[in-house]
């Protein structure tokens, strides 16, 4: 595979276009997220998701009558959980991030009580559901599936962006099969070396976050193995009924492969699921072309993914771009009404 012309320039005109990114990212990194939108121009449908900050909802944009998914988080409850960097952070990071397979921020706006970031609505559904109800995804489907998260790395590292909560809750599918990374609350721009937050999902976390050791982009890279192998056996590498008996497996490296992995899928999984990252598989000097160049994506175009032009293996079932079926069902919580800017210098930075 490294030796095929095409993949080479796959290569050579991927970090080009990875340049030419970096400098659009630090430039509107360093610029202050434009209030780009009011709630009165939005209609609200339903609401999609709920969580500790707030909340999800579906709306339609009344001008140009397009679905959007509105993230709404109460600033109280984020000062409440001390959580304020964390947001600003993401805020930033999704007004700055601009890459096909990464959620975007179209619109950003606060008032006196809420933050509002308003994102494309992927009506495919979560991966995660969809992994639910088919138990496991075919080979064909995981590889294309992991070759799109692969690129998002790339991108994020590449801008010293670490994503830190790889998932299948945290990936969307789109209405055209291709995938979104969703949720960037715990992604951290990392200019030192290491950083050493424990932030993450048991079962995906490296065994150097669990150890405190201080870490990289390399946690990434083992949670794209735990990714690998739960889309392929429909369940994760580790897992236990306590997190603390999921932590020892990981440190320990503990894990069994299904039988029905092919040859090529069972030599790369350990690759990533390596505990010792000096011997990991996207944290060694060629970086990740260490996992492209492997046998298991021998037979993936990744132009053709990059771009969009292989036909996708799998598409969920949409009716249209405002159909939400393929998300749960949640009770609409009523959005509340302050007299006063409700911590307004805390997010001054916004």
């Amino acid at each position: 595979m490294a030796n095929n012309p095409k993949y080479g320039k796959h290569l050579k005109d991927f970090d080009k276009y990875l340049t030419s990114a970096r400098r659009e990212f630090e430039e509107k990194f360093e610029a202050k997220v434009p209030n780009n939108a009011q709630m009165k121009d939005f209609l609200r449908k339903r609401t999609l998701g709920t969580g500790s900050f707030g909340q999800v909802l579906l709306v339609t944009h009344k001008r140009s009558k397009k679905p959007f998914a509105m993230k709404v988080l109460e600033k109280e409850y984020i000062v409440q959980l001390k959580q304020v960097e964390h947001t600003i952070s993401e805020i930033k990071l999704l007004y700055a991030l601009n890459f096909e397979f990464v959620v975007r921020l179209d619109f950003f706006f606060k008032d006196n009580v809420y933050l509002y970031l308003v994102m494309p609505f992927v009506n495919g559904g979560e991966m995660f559901s969809h992994l639910r109800s088919r138990n496991k995804f075919d080979e064909n489907l995981s590889r294309f599936y992991a070759a799109q998260v692969i690129l998002a790395f790339e991108y994020f590292h590449f801008l010293g962006v670490v994503y830190r909560d790889l998932k299948p809750e945290n990936i969307l599918l789109c209405r055209d099969g291709y995938l979104k990374i969703t949720d960037l609350g715990f992604c951290k721009r990392i200019l030192e070396t290491r950083t050493w937050t424990l932030c993450g999902t048991p079962e995906y976390l490296a065994p150097e976050i669990i150890m405190s050791k201080g870490y990289n982009f390399a946690v990434d890279w083992w949670a794209l193995g735990v990714l690998i192998y739960e889309m392929n056996a429909g369940f994760p590498p580790f897992f236990a009924n306590e997190p603390i008996r999921i932590y020892e497996k990981i440190v320990a490296g503990q894990f069994n492969m299904p039988g029905h992995f092919s040859k090529a899928l069972k030599d790369l999984v350990p690759r990533l699921l390596q505990t010792d990252r000096t011997k990991r598989f996207g944290n060694l000097k060629a970086g990740a072309r260490d996992i492209k160049g492997h046998q298991w994506f021998a037979a993936l175009d990744w132009d053709a993914v990059l771009n969009k032009m292989q036909k996708p293996p799998f598409a969920p079932k949409v009716a249209g771009d405002d159909d939400s079926s393929n998300f749960e069902n949640f009770e609409d919580q009523p959005l509340r009404s302050g007299a006063q800017n409700e911590y307004g210098e805390m997010f001054d930075a916004i």
